[in-house]
């Protein structure tokens, strides 16, 4: 089987149900169904065969998903662009792993432009208008003639999905995923949010990052469930979603929820038919956790990366209130271990790095055989997170083994404190990273950025340490900014930080 079999299966069982509603468009199940060949099709009158890229530069749109399914019925590669990104970044993406196909919607016809000629024999086709010298997207469709053909040898053993890091700490990597990835991450996450056909998903993080592609969207057109999708996420949208589709389980990480609790229509919003906000990617400050459960929601964490496709940990609903900080135990199909860095297992409540093992974990860097050996050991992906389990096995992060600050031969890890400093109702955002000092090795700098119209100086960011952690783990210095560096999933970029704040000392 591959995984187009998923959306058949459901076109033959409820071809009027809704698979998809998008703004002013609603896609049925058959619809999708019909799409998916049709794109398969084309791609296949487009040269597109076994082991060929199809890459994909636009917002969130039905054609996202459907081109998924159609590269996975022909045992093509699938790339989403992170459209956040400038054009040299694509180019360096699209070079390193070059596709047959190339569809970019208008808004980014320009950029793609300036490099045109790097991509060789690349089809370049146009979403939406026309474009001079680009194959119209319907002259693109009317390629298709006939069913796609059909290769007996395409299989869940296939690679489908290859989505680039972010390059935060050099070199953008490709993360290759099979189409069985996809396959036991959907399975993870039935098993996470209990889900059935009869919910309705919400799905406004971009596509072309795993968190929203795998965190629930395709996990729910895996079970036939309805997914309201958006181009884009918009607070008051998201509101309206919300409330008018009653849905009833959405993904929304910290920066997402941080804006809606900005806003005045949370006070009086109705929540009432989620059953759960699954949220991750970065730190989850427990004043954030608690100002959604006095909604009446639960938000459960889910832990993972591209790597895992991304469920690799997760905390359920019924461990929601009991738990708070941790984020879970390991996915129903993975397994979990905390170890040193002599690859043993540390007693329980000791940090070390995170691995994950499970037929989830990615096949390996796409063209990059010496960073996949680096953290593939053994069937374990060594994640190069720091964490400790509990007495119960449930897993608490500490931080990223490349962020932890030795000081005076103290280890430090981050994350302790950027929680005190995100619990505190005048700080929007805060990052904490080291800085050489010549005495103790790294001391340990907080760069901070106070919500707008509050005032903060050092003395007070420094007193919210005052008994809450060990002295030598406070921040010697504080740098206050407007806005952090982040990544399109709001996470802060941890590699710019450390820049700005060399840049801040040198003055």
């Amino acid at each position: 089987m591959n995984l187009s079999e998923w959306i058949d299966r459901h076109a033959g069982l409820t071809p009027d149900k809704a698979a998809i509603r998008f703004p002013e468009r609603e896609v049925s199940y058959a619809n999708l169904a019909a799409l998916t060949e049709r794109l398969a099709a084309a791609l296949a009158a487009s040269s597109v065969a076994r082991g060929n890229c199809v890459a994909l530069l636009g917002y969130n749109s039905p054609e996202t998903l459907a081109l998924l399914f159609a590269c996975a019925r022909l045992g093509a590669l699938f790339m989403p662009l992170n459209w956040r990104l400038a054009g040299p970044e694509h180019q360096q993406m699209l070079g390193d792993c070059p596709p047959t196909v190339l569809l970019v919607e208008p808004p980014f016809v320009p950029q793609t432009e300036a490099f045109r000629a790097a991509l060789g024999n690349t089809t370049l086709i146009a979403l939406g208008q026309a474009q001079p010298g680009w194959l119209a997207y319907e002259d693109f469709l009317a390629r298709a003639q006939g069913p796609a053909p059909r290769d007996p040898g395409v299989g869940l053993q296939e690679p489908l999905l290859i989505c680039y890091t972010s390059g935060s700490t050099g070199k953008p990597k490709g993360v290759l995923l099979t189409q069985d990835a996809l396959f036991w991450n959907a399975a993870n996450s039935a098993d996470m949010h209990d889900l059935t056909a009869d919910d309705t998903i919400l799905t406004t993080l971009p596509l072309f990052h795993v968190g929203g592609l795998n965190n629930q969207t395709t996990p729910a057109l895996a079970a036939g469930c309805t997914v309201v999708l958006h181009p884009k996420f918009d607070v008051d949208a998201t509101f309206d979603a919300i409330e008018r589709e009653r849905v009833s389980l959405a993904v929304l990480v910290p920066a997402q929820l941080d804006m809606m609790m900005a806003s005045p229509r949370w006070p009086d919003a109705d929540l009432s038919s989620l059953r759960s906000i699954t949220t991750g990617s970065t730190i989850v400050p427990e004043r954030l956790i608690r100002a959604v459960h006095v909604k009446g929601v639960p938000l459960i964490q889910v832990y993972g990366s591209t790597e895992t496709c991304p469920i690799a940990v997760y905390l359920k609903v019924a461990d929601a209130e009991r738990k708070i900080g941790s984020t879970g135990k390991a996915a129903a199909h993975c397994s979990l271990r905390i170890a040193d860095d002599a690859g043993r297992d540390v007693a329980q409540g000791t940090t070390g790095e995170v691995l994950v093992r499970g037929p989830n974990v990615m096949a390996g860097y796409w063209n990059s055989p010496e960073a996949t050996r680096a953290v593939l050991a053994d069937g374990w992906y060594l994640t190069g997170d720091m964490g400790h389990l509990d007495a119960e096995g449930y897993l608490y992060v500490d931080g990223r083994k490349k962020e932890m600050i030795i000081s005076g031969g103290e280890n430090i890890y981050p994350a302790e404190i950027e929680n005190v400093l995100l619990e505190c109702p005048d700080i929007a955002e805060a990052s904490v990273v080291g800085r050489a000092d010549a005495r103790w090795g790294e001391v340990v700098v907080a760069v901070v950025a106070p919500k707008p119209g509050r005032r903060l100086d050092t003395s007070q960011v420094l007193h919210l340490f005052d008994g809450r952690i060990a002295r030598y783990k406070h921040p010697k210095e504080v740098v206050f900014v407007g806005e952090l560096p982040k990544t399109a999933l709001g996470k802060i970029r941890k590699e710019d930080v450390r820049s700005l704040v060399q840049i801040t000392t040198a003055n």
